[in-house]
């Protein structure tokens, strides 16, 4: 079984590179293109700014080309990037030689579940953001690492897919109902991307808070797209202006609470090492 396990996992990984490569070359285009997702980073953006300090030294997991490494950069934090993907590493080694960033920000290939083998560093605040979690089962293998990587008071902030978001069970309504109950497959579902198949799993908020060691107290969690549409509904914004925008309204208005801080297209979920 363990040799079994083992090899699944290689393909695993090896599945996930190949796709997030592919990926890779367009991502930064599509990313500005997507009037939805500016705003979701922008959110997230909102999220940090209440716990991170100025000049502070960050780790990013699944940092896909580097937009959000740049972001914190610009701010005048130093960032440590680190992504499985050879096409986003290679993404973001060309930014750091075209902006001159060496002195600001390391990126390195490695997989969050090897964090291990980052060593001789300490970081104020460690974040992974998009859904790059949502591609492994068990979050403790990468939530085990942690307390070697951060200093004492430091924050830790994952923004990742839970099982519940409205605008999908609203498939049902189309008589899909596959589609519509996708996320609450506990073993997990097969992704397509860029030609590529791997497994996503979807992650509660209680399971995320007992995947994190005893030496990390759960602050804040709020939802991202709680009642607006997923980045994939690209063109609503423009299709339906006065709609998308009362939907912001209401979302800023009950993200913080609950169900809707559960339930959400990503929930932004944030802990501080207290010890």
């Amino acid at each position: 079984m363990g040799s079994l396990e083992h090899s699944l996992s290689t393909a695993q990984l090896e599945a996930v590179n190949r796709a997030f490569s592919k990926q890779s070359h367009n991502y930064d285009t599509e990313d500005v293109a997507n009037p939805i997702l500016k705003e979701m980073r922008q959110q997230v953006y909102r999220h940090f700014a209440k716990y991170l300090q100025p000049n502070s030294s960050i780790l990013e997991l699944n940092a896909g080309t580097g937009i959000d490494a740049l972001h914190f950069v610009g701010q005048g934090h130093r960032v440590h990037a680190t992504d499985l993907s050879t096409g986003m590493i290679q993404q973001i080694q060309h930014k750091i030689s075209t902006y001159q960033l060496n002195d600001q920000l390391f990126c390195e290939q490695i997989s969050y579940a090897e964090l291990n083998n980052i060593s001789g560093h300490k970081f104020d605040y460690a974040f992974s953001n998009f859904g790059g979690l949502n591609c492994i089962a068990d979050l403790k293998k990468v939530t085990t690492h942690l307390p070697a990587l951060l200093k004492d008071g430091g924050y830790v902030t994952f923004v990742i897919m839970p099982p519940v978001y409205l605008w999908e069970i609203l498939w049902i309504l189309k008589g899909d109902v596959k589609q519509a109950f996708r996320r609450f497959h506990k073993d997990g579902v097969m992704a397509h991307l860029e030609g590529e198949y791997f497994k996503t799993y979807y992650h509660s908020l209680s399971q995320i808070k007992k995947s994190f060691p005893p030496a990390f107290q759960f602050i804040e969690t709020e939802g991202l797209c709680s009642l607006t549409p997923p980045p994939s509904h690209v063109n609503f914004p423009a299709k339906n202006p006065r709609l998308y925008r009362t939907l912001r309204r209401l979302d800023e208005t009950v993200r913080s609470n609950f169900p809707f801080n559960r339930w959400a297209d990503h929930i932004i979920v944030t802990f501080k090492m207290i010890s």
